[in-house]
């Protein structure tokens, strides 16, 4: 066995170990306990919500903070809509079945009320920091609001910990470089030589895409979150809007089959569909992690961003964020998850043939694959590696964000610029990891377990943390929400 299947193993059965029932339980636990305290936000104020996003007052930057409530909806919604969207629910159909959405689903409407609580307590809690920015965040609300300061300073500082961790070497910055060049590569590949899905490109295309994403990345976050505002809410609406466009010409191609998709997809989720190397258990296992890979619901990553807003009331940023989970897992999800059931893309994965099939494929090539089924001329590889850069950068800058309030947090505001540094190095880094693992497209499931094994880190001192403070979010948001709405 080599080093890197070495490697594969281990992060896969720590993974594994991670996301068992424990963290399973804590996590959906927490959501739905949210969904109580907060009265159900999610459901009686689902449309104010997406009313706020609309109004002017959102765009204001006018107030105590670095930029507009839409702009960090956009941030948020940067580092959120990444390739966790495109890559991350292709794996979760190949690892878990047909069946992995259905639990992204569910976990993503009742984590709409842990987003809506992470941004109330995002702006609620927030301090100034030494150099005249707002820091919020988890980190902040740990420290501030727990009754046990000490507990609260030693949760906050884990959280930080493992947030700047997770930023360098998980999702927040070489699954998405990874990605993005393994996407882009193959459409040169089969543009230039002809070459097909699971054959590895030339490795000079992986260098020389690696190179152009740490500088299109770099030119942005050298400039701090003003900058990456500014280009995330011109940004990120059209790009989402883009791969909806695309994945609808898939499925408008496929619409006979909706229906038996649908009964195909709840068959396997609850186990009434037979799989050679998939099981209910992996389903719900690789649906809910790859959940939170995606909509963040729970990681409190959205309450950094929702901490540098102008607006100073916490229950409209935390309305606000809460749409990122609908945007993300309610629509851009599903558009994934139906292009790869319709066009029976997932029948070369390894939860319907059994993990040592030798056409077995993966992550973002389940996705390509179901696109180029219906789009002629490897067109639909080209629309979902075109996404791909564009999920993958836009989660690079958002994630960079949290980054740097994460290990500002740690070491002051001393320590920012070469935190950006060793970013852009380490995305790099990820970008070229395919070559430097070899032939086998199953090394890139490594990426993926690291994301998720930091995701863990992190949602573990979060959760912790909203449980404690669901009190707070509670009565706040009975007084200005319910009874302010009543009278």
């Amino acid at each position: 066995m080599g080093f890197f299947d070495k490697v594969l193993a281990w992060t896969t059965q720590l993974d594994l170990i991670m996301w068992g029932p424990a963290m399973i339980i804590l996590l959906i636990g927490t959501h739905i306990f949210l969904t109580f305290r907060t009265r159900g936000v999610q459901f009686q104020r689902f449309f104010a919500s997406l009313k706020l996003i609309f109004t002017s007052e959102s765009r204001s930057e006018e107030g105590k903070g670095d930029i507009s409530p839409f702009a960090a909806l956009m941030t948020a919604l940067a580092a959120t809509v990444g390739n966790g969207n495109i890559a991350g629910v292709g794996t979760a159909i190949a690892i878990g079945g047909p069946g992995a959405p259905v639990y992204m689903w569910l976990a993503g409407l009742f984590g709409m009320a842990t987003k809506y609580a992470e941004g109330f307590l995002g702006v609620h809690y927030r301090e100034v920091a030494p150099n005249f920015t707002m820091a919020g965040g988890p980190m902040y609300y740990l420290k501030n609001g727990l009754k046990n300061k000490k507990l609260g300073r030693w949760l906050g500082a884990a959280f930080a910990l493992f947030g700047a961790i997770a930023c360098l070497i998980g999702t927040g910055n070489m699954a998405q470089s990874n990605s993005m060049t393994i996407s882009m590569a193959n459409t040169f590949n089969r543009w230039f030589h002809g070459g097909t899905a699971g054959q590895q490109a030339p490795v000079l295309y992986y260098y020389i895409i690696g190179a152009l994403i740490a500088l299109l990345v770099g030119l942005v976050i050298i400039g701090g979150i003003k900058k990456i505002g500014r280009v995330s809410e011109k940004l990120v609406p059209f790009m989402i809007l883009f791969y909806i466009a695309a994945a609808l010409i898939v499925i408008f191609a496929n619409l006979d089959k909706i229906p038996a998709a649908f009964v195909m997809i709840f068959k396997s989720a609850f186990g009434f569909q037979p799989l050679v190397g998939a099981s209910v258990g992996l389903a719900i296992q690789s649906g809910i992690s790859r959940g939170l890979l995606s909509n963040e619901a729970g990681l409190g990553s959205a309450a950094i961003a929702q901490g540098a807003s102008t607006s100073e009331d916490p229950t409209k940023n935390g309305l606000i964020a809460m749409t990122g989970v609908f945007i993300d897992t309610i629509l851009v999800n599903t558009m994934t998850t139906l292009t790869i059931v319709l066009t029976g893309a997932y029948l070369q994965t390894q939860a319907w043939q059994g993990i040592e099939a030798a056409n077995n494929i993966t992550s973002i090539l389940v996705t390509q694959k179901a696109f180029n089924t219906v789009i002629p001329f490897g067109l639909g590889g080209v629309i979902i590696a075109f996404s791909s850069f564009l999920f993958g950068y836009t989660t690079l800058l958002g994630w960079s964000y949290y980054g740097e309030k994460c290990i500002e947090y740690l070491g002051g505001d001393k320590v920012i610029m070469p935190y950006r540094y060793v970013f852009i190095a380490f995305l790099f880094f990820g970008a070229i990891l395919t070559p430097l693992a070899g032939k086998s497209f199953n090394y890139l499931n490594i990426v993926w377990n690291v994301g998720n094994i930091g995701n863990a880190m992190m949602a573990i001192p979060n959760l912790i943390g909203l449980l404690f403070l669901a009190g707070v979010v509670a009565r706040i948001t009975r007084e200005k929400l319910y009874q302010k709405s009543a009278g």
